[in-house]
């Protein structure tokens, strides 16, 4: 399968399914890793410019540890806008480009709009990705797919419905995440935050809930025609 993960920013997806993104790989799927936003303003002292650059290096370095392959569609952080038609055009482009069976989003509630809209321009690209005559320059349709919503920050307000067992490859999941040096090293200095503990500690909170050392939950999107009897998730 072709699988498209489609986060906000640089480091969302390692945060919340890079486990089941490294599982994928390990299965033989083709695992597409996206950012809508370049992760321009994670930062006070590195230049909005710099940063920007950083941070896709970064989500490339931490794609590449797991076997994927890193896209973006370099949007300046707190732009995000699913209504946008540039914006929507471009995602538009991607899916039909990697021709996903099977997507992985935000849900459309977490504790910030970034990440909602990212969400709702998946859910809505994904449709109009189907429809020739919206964009037909790209000569070229792509299907409805499952849609799969990882996890929220900490995993506020979500409650999986289903999930996937990450014991094997947790290691791998917080490597890749702490690729993101510009993030890490700057909310231990000055926020005082360990984030890689934090995000292990979700992981086992999660694994806790369904049986097993560390997990990643999920709930699939519930419309017609993304319901199916097939199990997707690893």
């Amino acid at each position: 399968m072709n699988i498209l993960a489609i986060g906000c920013h640089p480091d969302d997806l390692e945060i919340a399914c890079y486990g089941t993104l490294a599982r994928f790989v390990k299965e033989g799927h083709k695992v597409f890793a996206c950012h809508v936003a370049n992760g321009d303003l994670g930062h006070v002292e590195i230049p909005q410019k710099e940063l920007g650059v950083i941070r896709i290096k970064e989500a490339q370095e931490a794609a590449k540890l797991i076997g994927a392959e890193a896209l973006t569609l370099n949007v300046s952080d707190l732009s995000v806008n699913s209504m946008n038609e540039e914006m929507n055009k471009e995602m538009v482009r991607l899916i039909r480009e990697v021709q996903p069976d099977l997507i992985i989003t935000h849900p459309t509630q977490d504790y910030m709009r970034d990440h909602v809209e990212a969400g709702l321009m998946a859910f809505r690209a994904n449709f109009q990705s189907s429809v020739f005559h919206k964009y037909p320059e790209h000569q070229k349709t792509a299907a409805v797919v499952p849609i799969y919503y990882m996890d929220t920050l900490a995993g506020v307000d979500f409650i999986p419905t289903e999930y996937v067992d990450i014991s094997d490859v947790i290691e791998i999941k917080l490597e890749a995440l702490a690729c993101h040096k510009s993030q890490i090293d700057w909310m231990r200095e000055h926020d005082g935050i360990d984030f890689l503990d934090f995000v292990r500690t979700c992981s086992k909170f999660r694994g806790l809930q369904c049986g097993v050392a560390y997990a990643e939950g999920f709930r699939p999107c519930r419309t017609w025609p993304r319901l199916t009897t097939k199990r997707y998730l690893p």
